[in-house]
């Protein structure tokens, strides 16, 4: 649910990268942050427990134009990936507008996707939040892995809806800013 800001006449939309521990959600988060224009991005904060990280910052996508007048600022949130931690999943999600599901191509790791968007699904449920009313989009990371399973066959375990999907190797940054591009877009679509 985004929040208005009518004195900086800005919206603040908040998009959180969920996925199985070491898929790559943080990895997507830095090398986004990274990249970034300095002056349009706000400070990384990072709370460590002791397995996980869950990153965020804000950012002003000059480029994305306003809404109604209003500029757009997006706040990138990652969940710990690892499911004890599945108190803070449930808080990161609150007031979620756009969703990035990170799976892990290693085909060793096919249930832990599985579990994890099951998950998923289950926490937005104790929000009042459907899957098919918020923005998502799909993300088959690591295809570099020589383990990674064919895409045809990641779209049929994990996307049988048929959202948006990219193919990402995050942590040289192949398609991170496509995925994000993808969601903030459909968020701001929704918005309008």
């Amino acid at each position: 649910m985004s929040l208005i800001n009518y004195s900086s006449r800005e919206i603040n939309c908040k998009i959180v990268y969920y996925g199985p521990g070491l898929g790559g959600k943080t990895t997507n988060i830095q090398y986004v942050y990274d990249k970034l224009n300095p002056d349009t991005k706000g400070k990384l904060v990072s709370l460590a427990t002791e397995m996980d990280r869950t990153l965020f910052f804000d950012f002003l996508p000059l480029e994305l134009g306003t809404v109604k007048g209003f500029k757009t600022r997006f706040h990138l949130y990652t969940v710990p990936g690892q499911v004890y931690y599945n108190a803070s999943r449930k808080l990161i999600l609150r007031g979620v507008d756009g969703l990035v599901f990170v799976a892990d191509s290693d085909e060793h790791r096919i249930d832990a996707n599985l579990e994890c968007l099951y998950n998923l699904h289950d926490n937005l449920a104790e929000h009042k939040l459907d899957l098919k009313d918020i923005p998502l989009v799909m993300q088959w990371n690591k295809r570099d892995m020589p383990s990674a399973l064919p895409v045809a066959e990641m779209e049929a375990e994990l996307n049988p809806e048929s959202h948006n999907s990219y193919e990402a190797i995050a942590i040289k940054g192949d398609g991170v800013f496509d995925t994000l591009k993808a969601v903030s877009k459909m968020v701001l679509h929704k918005l309008n």
